[in-house]
């Protein structure tokens, strides 16, 4: 390849431009694309020959986010970017999303796809680059590829659509949305957004799909220009004659199983029955063919192909599903709140055979989840975790950490809801919601979405309305398209599309929707879209038979808080020398303190405790410190010195008041050490507060005098 540079306007003031053939010349291909002063370069590798056996497509696509692309060093002990962290998952699976379907049926050799932002503005993300930088480099390549494809991320600000938006333009807008396909087709769109309607969303795809063409036939020139000529490829043939003969001795039973209508562990008992007579009756047919083992893996893909082809079949033909619904039937739902007894807000969401049950817990400042990444150092105030363990789809496996579809789900989840969270300054509170798939049979991460906003509401979090999610499928014919509400996992598997749409009553909150076929009209994404309003109001509808707004307040478990606000100036004498006022307070008073300064040089305080009266205890200690006491104000102290002419009291750290003899007790006192040792936590009255400071405490004041 040799070396080049080119550059293209693909939508207003949006310049893209791409080199090669400087840059890893020994990948099979390899390009660097760059806007504005982000740079991303993007390699692709691919074996020329398939491992013995494999009958998968074994693709990874890796994104990388290298600290040093924006001038800084990655944050933690070991000052080295480690695992892939969320962002770079996510940014992976944008591109591994649209990139999947464009190889060839068949091909199965190990293809690895590298992204990597190499420079950083901080304005452009790399993200959206490196899914065009991949598509030209595997075009630019001898891979086969049914390529290119293109991706855009969409924002809108007051009202006008920009495309591939900067960081700053996103923060003014409404809409964050990455959008991929090819120049004939939308393959892949998701994003989060503040109540749009259908109508917006379909023209933001439809702006975005504009750019995506410029930038295919940008890609088409290049290749013609620069593109390696294609190695080789035939897909492998089908062996008619074993086609024919697992097709006499399953299809009819196969069919018939499709067509009952079952649930989801009844239906895989009798379709695994029906094929593996099949596999039973094949191998003693083969006992004595050399080539059984090969005969009799090509013949369980067959029966695979049979099951797929007699439910789409099924659907496109009665408009009848697997389980009998019609293709706009929702699965019941059942609801309940309130569940795990010591969290802050719980739910359980089943529909159907999908169940998550989902709990809410609010923290304190503290419980952010911190953020490092290229693009965002701000900590989280509310995220979402989703657990997928294996018991829910009946099965037994190993328990690792999250892999990158529990992140994924994880992330739509959590955007469906964030656009209805308080924010901080409103709610005060730290939320993390937890969605454990606890049953799985199609749209766990719908099923998540309302989980999520029952639990919120339980808990008392004042989000501003439910939300709720469906996943939408679709099934494609010859001379019909069947779209299907609330997919369940077959339909999900042997389908050619999975559309997920959240939101409230008002409007979407966020999507995921990809495509396995090219060529899906925008009318059939309308009618889509159209079709998932009516099923998200639908259980609205259901959820709200629960619970319909979030509870008047919260769990007596959560964390109880007061604010305060100080003078700047104080802020150093509640801290003290190396923290030790501060943390001597919440020691003693059983909190937790938070102290920041605003934009007007004030003191913001937070302190939370899981009893209320404890926390009152530490405002009024702060309050002493920073010489707000009360004269006339009762008050805990810790005797810090004895003397003959009485005993010196610590009300508050660094806060010293004599306990005169005299005001010990009410009957005349000889020796202070009759009455008090070192150490003793007392009650006592501040009288007054002279000139200079000086405290006057009085014990004998708070006694009752029992003298007579």
């Amino acid at each position: 390849m040799k070396e080049d540079f080119k550059s293209i306007e693909f939508a207003p003031g949006k310049v893209l431009s791409v080199e090669t053939g400087r840059i890893a010349k020994q990948a099979d291909g390899s390009v660097v694309v760059k806007m504005g002063d982000t740079m991303v370069l993007c390699t692709v590798v691919s074996a020329k020959e398939p491992k013995p056996g494999q009958d998968f497509f074994p693709l990874t696509v890796d994104h990388k986010e290298s600290f040093s692309a924006a001038g800084r060093f990655p944050g933690g002990f070991m000052k080295r970017e480690g695992r892939s962290n969320e962002k770079e998952i996510l940014s992976s699976r944008l591109i591994d999303r649209v990139l999947r379907p464009l190889f060839p049926k068949g091909y199965v050799c190990d293809t690895q796809v590298i992204s990597s932002v190499i420079s950083s503005d901080d304005e452009n993300d790399g993200d959206v680059l490196g899914g065009v930088g991949a598509s030209l480099a595997i075009h630019l390549s001898d891979i086969p590829f049914d390529g290119p494809m293109a991706e855009v991320r969409v924002g809108r600000v007051n009202g006008e659509l920009i495309i591939n938006p900067t960081v700053t333009e996103l923060e003014e807008s409404d809409i964050d949305m990455v959008v991929g396909g090819t120049e004939d087709s939308i393959l892949m769109i998701e994003g989060e957004m503040k109540e749009i309607s259908e109508a917006e969303m379909l023209n933001a795809i439809k702006a975005a799909h504009e750019a995506i063409k410029k930038l295919c036939d940008f890609q088409n020139e290049l290749r013609k220009e620069l593109g390696k000529e294609k190695r080789e490829f035939v897909p492998p043939a089908v062996d008619e004659d074993l086609e024919t003969k697992v097709k006499g001795l399953a299809e009819a039973a196969i069919t018939d199983i499709v067509n009952i209508g079952l649930g989801k562990e009844e239906y895989n008992q009798k379709i695994k029955e029906a094929k593996d007579e099949t596999i039973a009756k094949l191998e003693e047919e083969f006992a004595e063919d050399e080539n059984a083992s090969d005969k009799l893996s090509e013949a369980k893909k067959i029966l695979g192909a049979i099951e797929k082809n007699a439910l789409r079949n099924m659907i496109l033909e009665q408009g009848r599903r697997i389980d009998g619904r019609s293709t706009t039937d929702i699965r019941d739902i059942w609801t309940q709140v309130g569940y795990i007894a010591r969290a802050h807000g719980s739910s359980i969401f089943t529909r159907g055979e999908t169940q998550a049950l989902v709990s809410a817990t609010l923290g304190t400042r503290r419980d952010e989840q911190s953020v490092d990444t290229l693009f965002d150092q701000e900590a989280k105030q509310f995220y979402l975790h989703y657990n997928f363990p294996p018991y829910s789809v009946g099965e037994a496996g190993f328990m690792r950490g999250p892999g990158r579809r529990e992140i994924g789900h994880g992330h739509l989840a959590e955007r469906s809801l964030r656009m209805m969270m308080p924010t901080f300054e409103e709610f005060g509170y730290v939320v993390r919601v937890i969605s454990d798939i606890t049953e799985s049979n199609g749209s766990s991460s719908m099923a998540s979405v309302c989980g999520g906003s029952m639990a919120l509401m339980d808990a008392g979090v004042p989000i501003k309305k439910p939300v709720a999610g469906i996943a939408m499928g679709m099934i494609v014919g010859e001379n019909k398209t069947a779209i299907l509400s609330d997919i369940r996992g077959e339909e999900d598997f042997m389908g050619d599309m999975d559309f997920k749409t959240a939101g409230s009553a008002d409007g979407i909150t966020a999507c995921q929707m990809d495509m396995k076929v090219q060529g899906i009209s925008f009318e059939t994404i309308e009618e889509a879209l159209a079709q998932a309003h009516t099923g998200r109001m639908h259980i609205l509808g259901e959820m709200a038979k629960t619970i319909s707004s979030p509870r008047e307040s919260i769990s007596q478990y959560a964390p109880q808080f007061l604010k305060m606000e100080i003078d700047g100036s104080d802020i150093g004498a509640v801290i003290g020398p190396g923290g030790k006022v501060i943390q001597t307070l919440q020691k003693e008073t059983g909190t937790e303190i938070i102290i920041e300064e605003d934009k007007n040089g004030k003191g913001q305080i937070t302190i939370s405790a899981n009893d209320l009266s404890k926390a009152e205890e530490a405002k009024k200690r702060i309050k002493m410190i920073v010489g707000h006491l009360d004269e006339g104000a009762t008050y805990k102290g810790i005797v810090k010195s004895i003397k003959d002419f009485g005993a010196f009291i610590e009300i508050a750290p660094g806060k010293d008041g004599l306990l005169h003899i005299s005001e010990i007790d009410h009957k005349r006192v000889e020796k202070v050490t009759d009455y008090l040792q070192l150490g003793d936590e007392i009650e006592v009255k501040l009288l007054k507060v002279e000139h200079g400071g000086k405290l006057r405490l009085s014990r004998k004041a708070l006694l009752e005098d029992d003298r007579g």
